[in-house]
């Protein structure tokens, strides 16, 4: 693949010939063959009921990267990290495991439903909460702030966050009343 970008990065998708692009995060590592995204379709959506009905082989404009949510865990003092996701949120975490395969993390994933559920395959099991909001059958009931509230967490961890804003100012207010440093949190907010 010619296309470099580092871990953390998004792409700008548009389909040839339209008007409307959107951002999705790179979920492929930086060293796999290809170039992938997670696409979640929204109803209505002006990018991404177009990309479902693309056929294997179709073109796509891809403009990028972008983005300051870089990874590389060697900048770190502490090498304990904490990811939390909701959504599609768990893309940038996906190229950060891809990429950095030996990472010492554990990563809490939200979403509502069971189905909403992106794989988990990259991701070492006991490293993973999934939290379901809506649904039996994950790790823990509830939201990926209620779960924070029962865990002790060290203040040295990095925390890096994705997703929507409003779990992103909960979860961020958590952890610093947890005592984790302003300075140990990043944060990628999806709209």
């Amino acid at each position: 693949m010619n296309f470099q970008f580092q871990t953390g990065q998004f792409v700008m998708l548009k389909i040839p010939g339209s008007l409307e692009n959107r951002e999705y995060s790179v979920y492929s590592g930086e060293n796999d063959d290809f170039l992938e995204v997670l696409v979640r379709e929204v109803e209505g959506g002006k990018v991404s009921g177009k990309l479902k009905k693309l056929k294997p082989g179709e073109e796509i404009d891809v403009n990028g990267p972008f983005g300051f949510f870089k990874f590389n865990p060697e900048k770190y003092s502490s090498k304990k990290f904490l990811f939390v996701a909701t959504g599609t949120g768990i893309s940038p975490f996906h190229s950060f495991v891809r990429t950095f395969p030996e990472l010492d993390y554990k990563l809490v994933h939200g979403v509502r439903l069971k189905e909403e559920a992106y794989e988990h395959f990259d991701f070492q099991k006991e490293k993973v909460t999934l939290c379901l909001s809506g649904d039996e059958g994950g790790d823990f009931y509830g939201r990926v702030t209620d779960f924070l509230f029962t865990q002790k967490i060290d203040p040295e961890t990095n925390c890096f966050l994705c997703g929507n804003s409003e779990m992103i100012y909960d979860v961020f207010d958590i952890l610093t009343g947890k005592g984790v440093p302003v300075a140990n949190i990043y944060s990628e907010v999806y709209f």
